[in-house]
């Protein structure tokens, strides 16, 4: 059972992360203001709530499902640091060739597809979000690999937004680079969905918290945490909306299939059971990637 020794701000975020709730209804929830919880959060560890709420807030956590525990365990390890390992082996490790989290997706069944057909992986890591500029910017300066077009005063101006402007081949080169994978459309899928069929990583429900889609009226990429709302049952973030990633799996001779959505699709586009064949040399401005290891 997941448990937590002393409560700060950032396990009270993380919490309510994991139960997909507003700030709104996880006060109603433990029976506290909405003012409070802000104040909470926004001090991150430097707040330690009264006793009355540590003890509310370790009911709201022993009474969680499983799903929402596993959630609130890698968002709190994403956020401290305390599992990451240079090498495979827990729930979370810091890859030593790009220094990026990942994050484990456990061997077992999942329900893939927009028919839930039960399928079968095994286990993998998968980097918590898609590969954001300054991180393909240090690939860049290593490999003397061609910069996305776009940038031409350096990567700096959206540094954590995803690189985008990236066709297959560019992406396949960083996985070489870093010694990991592009994923497969089945595996990504895992990732998002969880191991029960959620329709998006966040749950059956649309909202403009969750993702950066079309219907969110930004019109244009996003950091790559701005949603924390919208993080999977396995903790990784970004996975809807914001753009589209780059698989292994192959559509029609010369293409690959794409997953996710973006920004200049509506949300039912960004699903995660729906992929965009697109040919390998495609270079399009909502398009990145993100790896995987084993």
């Amino acid at each position: 059972m997941t448990t937590v020794r002393h409560w700060t701000g950032k396990e009270v975020r993380a919490l309510r992360t994991a139960k997909r709730m507003s700030v709104r209804e996880f006060a109603a929830h433990l029976g506290v203001s909405a003012r409070i919880v802000s104040r909470w959060e926004a001090a991150g560890e430097r707040i330690h709530p009264r006793p009355v709420n540590q003890a509310a807030l370790d009911t709201s956590l022993a009474r969680s499902n499983a799903d929402v525990r596993a959630r609130f365990s890698l968002l709190v390890a994403t956020s401290t640091g305390l599992e990451d390992s240079e090498a495979p082996g827990g729930r979370v490790f810091r890859h030593p060739a790009d220094g990026k989290r990942m994050l484990l997706i456990p061997a077992g069944t999942f329900l893939s597809g927009p028919d839930n057909q039960p399928m079968w992986l095994p286990g993998f890591y998968i980097d918590a979000h898609p590969t954001t500029n300054v991180e393909y910017a240090r690939f860049v300066e290593v490999t003397g690999h061609r910069p996305p077009l776009h940038w031409d005063d350096g990567p700096d101006a959206r540094a954590t937004h995803p690189v985008v402007s990236v066709n297959w081949h560019d992406a396949q080169a960083y996985a070489i680079w870093a010694g990991k994978a592009l994923p497969t459309a089945a595996q990504w899928e895992k990732a998002a969905r969880g191991a029960y069929g959620d329709v998006y990583p966040w749950g059956g429900h649309t909202g403009a918290r969750y993702c950066n889609t079309r219907d969110s009226g930004v019109g244009t990429t996003t950091p790559v945490d701005a949603y924390p709302a919208g993080t999977s049952p396995f903790g990784v973030l970004d996975l809807c909306g914001n753009v589209w990633e780059w698989s292994t799996t192959v559509g029609s001779p010369g293409s690959y299939l794409r997953k996710g959505g973006s920004f200049a699709h509506p949300i039912s586009d960004c699903a995660p059971f729906r992929a965009s064949e697109a040919a390998a040399d495609v270079i399009a401005d909502d398009t990145g990637f993100r790896c995987v290891v084993g």
